[in-house]
């Protein structure tokens, strides 16, 4: 089945002249409408975070971008590179000519796993055994362990959930293809990289040896908002400079909902405020934390009256930046 070019500027709605911000911003805006939790429609806005996601997943890193512009939309008839060989989501055959796999449900489309995942697949290597009376060898091996990567929101790391995941295996030897439905669970707790393992479902072995395993690796989501670092979780709040000065209570995001925030008077720009067990879930049961940290904005443009003001206040106040200790 041929690979269909995904356009992921166009998914993003910018140029592909965009620059990195540009990306960023067009991503966290489009996250932040289509998001499951917040999509009116969850079947369609999920589908379409789901795009989304891959499209910042390529654009948003240097070397995939690279990779990305070099292909072009033409790559199938002369236009970029040819599709790849190897073990790239199942699609590819074994050495010994084993059809190709196809998932569904991952939350990637084929193009994604053909040319952007970063895993590395391997089959078993062969090992020969005596075969009949003639002497001749039967080729004795186990399946091709398969593997694809599982695409997975932080709301389904806090809280677990079954996805369900299809996976294709053409005819071989005459039979006709067949489709395997798997009902997967995803563990609260999950870790990105961490493989969940369906024993036995991979490619089949030969000469009597054992199937291969089916691997689901998981990767998470990006967030509009929210960042993972270990068990802890990042956001930015953005503050006006009077905001920082006077204090303020406002809201920031978590995994399950907002919440509201004190920021003391006397702020500064890259302080965390860190509000305990709102991370991940770890082993034991607890929670990482979630640290929110301090971003100054400053407004581009000012009106007459607001320009009065701040010229008094730069004359009133004693305060210089860069003589403060």
């Amino acid at each position: 089945m041929p690979v269909k070019f995904q356009d992921y500027y166009e998914t993003l709605g910018v140029a592909r002249t965009a620059t990195a911000e540009e990306i960023k911003l067009a991503f966290r805006k489009l996250a932040r409408i289509h998001h499951p939790d917040v999509a009116k429609n969850k079947v369609t806005g999920e589908a379409k975070f789901k795009e989304i996601n891959e499209a910042y997943e390529v654009l948003s890193d240097p070397e995939k971008k690279k990779k990305y512009d070099e292909l072009g939309p033409d790559w199938q008839n002369g236009g970029g590179p040819a599709a790849p060989s190897g073990n790239q989501r199942g699609r590819a055959q074994s050495p010994t000519g084993e059809p190709d796999f196809e998932f569904g449900g991952t939350g990637f489309s084929d193009f994604f796993e053909s040319f952007f995942s970063d895993r590395q697949g391997g089959f078993a290597s062969a090992r020969g055994a005596a075969g009949g009376g003639r002497g001749e060898r039967e080729f004795v091996h186990p399946g091709r362990d398969i593997e694809a990567d599982l695409l997975v929101t932080l709301e389904e790391v806090l809280s677990g959930s079954s996805r369900k995941v299809t996976l294709r295996r053409p005819g071989m030897d005459g039979a006709a293809e067949r489709t395997n439905t798997y009902q997967v669970r995803i563990p609260p707790g999950m870790r990105e990289g961490h493989r969940i393992r369906l024993a036995g479902q991979g490619g089949p072995g030969h000469g009597g040896a054992p199937a291969g395993d089916l691997y689901l690796r998981v990767r998470f989501a990006r967030h509009p908002d929210l960042r993972v670092q270990g068990d802890d979780i990042y956001c930015d709040l953005e503050l006006a400079p009077w905001e920082a000065v006077l204090g303020v209570k406002t809201k920031i995001p978590t995994l399950a909902h907002d919440i509201t925030l004190r920021v003391a008077p006397g702020t500064s720009a890259g302080t965390q405020l860190r509000v305990s067990g709102q991370g991940l879930p770890r082993e034991d049961g607890s929670r990482g934390d979630l640290y929110a940290t301090v971003q100054l904005q400053v407004p581009s443009a000012v009106t007459t009256e607001e320009r009065t003001l701040w010229e008094k206040l730069a004359q009133a106040s004693t305060f210089n930046p860069r003589k403060a200790s």
